[in-house]
């Protein structure tokens, strides 16, 4: 039984799922650990997951367009809009999710039910985040300013919906891989079927991953009335990746298709395709461990494929130079 009484405050608190030893942990000042720890900055690993479909966006867009490499001046903003943006989004969900949070083992030692950061305090913080994020929206073009900011209303409904549905993992989907037009949108300044696409399949590998999260808090989820696709899945999940995961690689596939990739895409997107296998094969829904690790790896399937799009570009540029 994890469901405990509400959390003493506490100012040294570390949350469980944060690895060991991690640089907020070890290097931060102590009195920025309560903000960097609710941005999620002492777990990154759902920036990079916001942060790949943005680079695959952009830089499938570059392949289409016969670019020679990627921008780096809007990878770099991509990952600190990502970073900044993914702290803002765990900071307006903590403040939703408070008490529930503080009744849960695993999320009670969080700055917010743990008493380090007041809600006044979170708000302000939040509005800080918001406002960084903004200014590096304003760096691209007028289409992709309005693109991004459209994804807000999203942002808003997303820490209710494991209140009214089991589906919260799609609403996640739609708001978290919302970069994946934004990426193609600040190359071109438009969007393009290759760019819908993209999205499509990477809200389908978002319901997977999360899917596989979320069952580390099953048993806490049922207990307080809260809903998703673990509990709607249970013993199926496997079953259900195999449908999201292939899903997400097929649509994957017909945007590289569309955006004119070759082999090196294809290469890429097979080996993603059997890391996410492994994962479905190896999953144990009822150890914590075993889930949050095969969640985490996720982030291969991210470097795989922006490889391989970048290596598109290189083949690309040295058949023209020869």
């Amino acid at each position: 039984m994890n469901v405990t009484p509400a959390h003493t405050p506490t100012t040294a608190s570390r949350v469980p799922d944060a690895a060991p030893g991690n640089w907020v942990d070890s290097l931060a000042p102590p009195s920025w650990k309560p903000y960097l720890r609710l941005a999620r900055f002492d777990r990154p690993i759902g920036a990079w997951l916001l942060l790949f479909p943005t680079w695959w966006s952009q830089a499938l867009a570059e392949v289409s367009l016969g670019r020679p490499h990627p921008n780096v001046w809007y990878l770099v903003l991509f990952w600190l809009g990502a970073f900044i943006m993914r702290g803002a989004g765990c900071t307006y969900n903590d403040i939703v999710d408070r008490d529930y949070d503080a009744r849960v083992a695993r999320t009670a030692a969080r700055p917010i039910p743990s008493g380090q950061v007041t809600v006044r305090q979170a708000y302000l913080f939040l509005g800080v985040l918001c406002a960084a994020g903004f200014i590096i929206l304003l760096q691209f073009n007028l289409f992709t300013i309005v693109l991004g900011s459209s994804s807000l209303l999203l942002i808003a409904v997303y820490p209710f919906m494991k209140r009214v549905t089991f589906w919260p993992q799609l609403v996640l989907g739609l708001t978290f891989k919302w970069g994946a037009l934004v990426g193609w949108a600040a190359v071109a300044g438009s969007l393009s079927p290759a760019a819908v696409v993209l999205y499509a399949g990477s809200v389908l590998w978002t319901i997977g991953y999360d899917t596989i999260y979320a069952h580390q808090d099953k048993e806490d989820d049922a207990l307080l009335g809260l809903k998703s696709t673990a509990l709607r899945f249970g013993e199926a999940t496997p079953r259900w990746l195999v449908l999201f995961y292939g899903g997400a690689v097929l649509l994957w596939g017909a945007a590289g298709i569309l955006a004119g990739t070759g082999a090196l895409f294809a290469l890429a997107l097979a080996l993603a395709a059997a890391q996410m296998a492994w994962q479905v094969v190896t999953l144990d829904t009822s150890n914590a461990r075993n889930c949050l690790l095969r969640f985490t790896s996720n982030r291969l399937v991210g470097w795989l494929l922006f490889g391989g799009l970048v290596a598109e570009m290189g083949l690309a540029a040295l058949a023209q130079a020869g």
